[in-house]
């Protein structure tokens, strides 16, 4: 009897609701995003390293061609995504995220598992980005970042998945990118909106030049045709895009 008591009062505790009190539409943060800012914002975050560093990974060895389904897929599912975080937002108008929307329909327990994985996923995208791009700046200058690394390691390797070396240039531009995000959110949607003009402006320049060099002779039966990997290249294609770039942004 005392045992199902301490249950039901731990089961009531982990599914505790959040309530929310007064005009939920009013938060103690200053608005000083425009309309401009929050959608580049937006973009800034769909478009990551994920479209320069796995298209050509997903193209040459899981889709082939018909990469480009697999991203209408992936589309398609960020699209059906979309629509259920306008739904929460819709019956709860208070600013948050994940975190939030859960911790009102759900309960505390699954709110603090969602928190923490959000924190997580955080950490995991930054790093994942900074290690792209900071591979793309080392061979611009033919290797010598990492060959320096390695020297000073004597030969030692890390087991991380990201690298078997230290990363000075990631580690460096993660504590630039955190130090920027303490200036202000003024500030740091500024220069998120630069940063996403000029990538629009680069994918563009390569939808350009992608056409213009495209050769249709590659699509031939001859090559593999336009589905070399078939219908399952395109749904294994489009899961490792999806994931990839709406966690690695």
């Amino acid at each position: 009897m005392i045992l199902g008591h301490v249950v039901s009062g731990l089961y009531n505790k982990m599914n505790r609701r959040k309530k929310l009190d007064g005009d939920m539409l009013e938060t103690p943060m200053k608005r000083c995003l425009s309309t401009f800012d929050i959608t580049l914002l937006g973009v800034g975050h769909m478009v990551g390293a994920g479209i320069y560093v796995l298209t050509g990974t997903v193209a040459h060895d899981t889709a082939g061609p018909g990469v480009i389904f697999s991203f209408l897929v992936a589309g398609l599912a960020s699209i059906l995504a979309a629509l259920c975080y306008a739904e929460l937002a819709a019956r709860v108008p208070k600013a948050g995220s994940a975190y939030v929307y859960t911790y009102i329909s759900i309960g505390e327990f699954w709110a603090f598992i969602v928190g923490w994985n959000l924190i997580l996923e955080h950490m995991i995208g930054a790093a994942s980005v900074a290690r792209a791009w900071s591979g793309y700046v080392d061979s611009l200058v033919g290797g010598a970042i990492s060959n320096y690394t390695r020297d000073m390691m004597g030969g030692f390797r890390m087991g991380e998945p990201l690298g078997g070396v230290p990363d000075p240039l990631a580690s460096g531009l993660c504590l630039l990118y955190a130090m920027l995000l303490g200036l202000g959110v003024k500030a740091s949607a500024t220069v998120n909106s630069v940063l996403t003009i000029i990538n629009l402006a680069v994918m563009g320049l390569v939808v350009v030049l992608g056409i213009y060099y495209a050769d249709l002779a590659n699509w031939s039966s001859q090559n593999g045709g336009l589905l070399p990997y078939g219908f399952g290249g395109i749904i294994t294609g489009e899961c490792l895009s999806f994931w990839f770039n709406s966690n690695k942004r």
